[in-house]
């Protein structure tokens, strides 16, 4: 079919020009975003002129923030994200075959002219963006060489080639395993950026033992844990082996960097396994850190649980409060624990920046709590004997010693 277009008008592309932003990031970021949301909306009308509006994009975006400050990652992130956002744009557009040679030659220019590598990762995805196994061959077929050579001359020459992942990934997409294995046992070092790829080629034969020992090698030579873990996790799925993906790999493949995120990707990966089994299998692998996985039981509705996980280790105050404002009337039992126990860490000294009005509204939700879940006096008493041991001064005594004398009727 023809792709032939229009020209278009992309709002964007008076934006993107080269050194447009400053030092500052965020400018840069806003309009990355706005130039993702014009091309999008384009593509869902017309997906050749979206593709064709991504890969202008793609070309013109490490010169226009060259200057950028990058120290906070913030602006790769950026970049990061509109290349996972547009790459699927341009691969399932229907361009004819020299259409996308020649988005792929333009990509692949801009890839290799960059100073600093914020298209480096369209690498990764050169199979996807080649949209056929023709075109793939001839990528690999044109990349081998200068690959190969570039490794020959290691360690006399430190040759870096940009194409490296390009030509790999191509001869994945293209079929080619048995020729990837073979290039990649040339390779004079072992890193995982390259050879990944050996073990999607492994993966792709069938050969799922050897894919599983190889990526285990490389983890052992210092790559990547967590993207180990994700490659041999996606392998044991899609051969339907998922409890032993679960047992082996799933908690460092789905790290999210906090403790909420994490339980809700394993439990949104896995969802054969109970919840409370798969939160029990994250606490036990952090003795000591027992209320950072305060949030994820309340979450799921184990209040006993997440009850419990506070007593066991601080879980900080606000949150504690907040809990106790939000359960108030739902689950009062559940919100006077958290009111009694936001007051616990705080008389503990393991709270920080607390504030009066903080430690008013904890008793204040205590006393609601308590009455709604009858259990108001147990609670008060708990709280006493924890005022007991406190000094006159400490402020939690010095504001709730008077009101548990003549408490306020919950």
């Amino acid at each position: 079919m023809s792709t032939k277009t229009d020209k278009a008008t992309w709002e964007f592309a008076a934006r993107f020009r080269r050194h447009t932003f400053g030092w500052k990031a965020q400018p840069a970021i806003t309009r990355i975003r706005e130039a993702v949301s014009e091309i999008k909306a384009v593509a869902r009308k017309d997906p050749v002129r979206g593709a064709e509006g991504a890969v202008m994009f793609l070309v013109r975006i490490s010169p226009a923030i060259e200057h950028v400050d990058s120290s906070s990652g913030s602006i790769s992130n950026a970049v990061n994200r509109a290349i996972d956002a547009l790459v699927p744009l341009i691969a399932d557009a229907p361009a004819d075959l020299p259409t996308r040679r020649r988005w792929l030659g333009a990509l692949f220019e801009a890839h290799g002219a960059e100073s600093i590598p914020y298209i480096e990762p369209l690498g990764d995805h050169w199979g996807t963006l080649c949209a056929s196994p023709t075109l793939a061959a001839e990528w690999a077929d044109a990349l081998a060489l200068t690959i190969e050579t570039a490794w020959r001359r290691y360690p006399q020459e430190h040759v870096y080639f940009h194409g490296t992942n390009v030509g790999l990934s191509a001869m994945l997409a293209a079929g080619q395993y048995d020729r990837l294995l073979g290039l990649l046992d040339k390779c004079p070092y072992r890193l995982w950026h390259d050879h990944q790829w050996g073990v999607k080629a492994l993966a792709a034969l069938g050969r799922t033992e050897e894919a599983l020992q190889y990526a285990e090698a490389l983890r052992e030579q210092s790559a990547p844990r967590d993207e180990v873990a994700r490659a041999c996790e996606a392998i044991l799925l899609s051969c339907g082996r998922a409890d032993e993906a679960y047992a082996r790999y799933a908690i460092e493949a789905n790290y999210a960097g906090t403790y909420l995120p994490t339980f809700r990707a394993l439990c949104k990966r896995y969802p054969h396994k109970a919840p409370e089994l798969v939160l029990q299998d994250l606490i036990d692998r952090s003795p000591g850190d027992e209320g950072k996985w305060f949030a994820a039981a309340k979450d799921a509705g184990l209040y006993a649980l997440a009850s419990e996980l506070a007593r066991r280790s601080p879980v900080d105050h606000r949150t504690l409060i907040r809990a106790a404002k939000d359960f108030s009337e739902c689950q009062p039992s559940f919100a006077a624990d958290c009111a009694l126990l936001a007051l616990h860490w705080i008389s503990a000294g393991r709270a920080f920046e607390v504030s009066t009005g903080e430690i008013l509204a904890a008793f204040d939700h205590l006393l609601e709590a308590g009455g709604r879940a009858q259990c108001l006096d147990r609670a008060l008493g708990q709280l006493q004997q924890m005022l007991d041991v406190l000094p006159a001064e400490h402020m939690v005594h010095r504001l709730l010693h008077a009101k548990l004398e003549r408490p306020t009727p919950g």
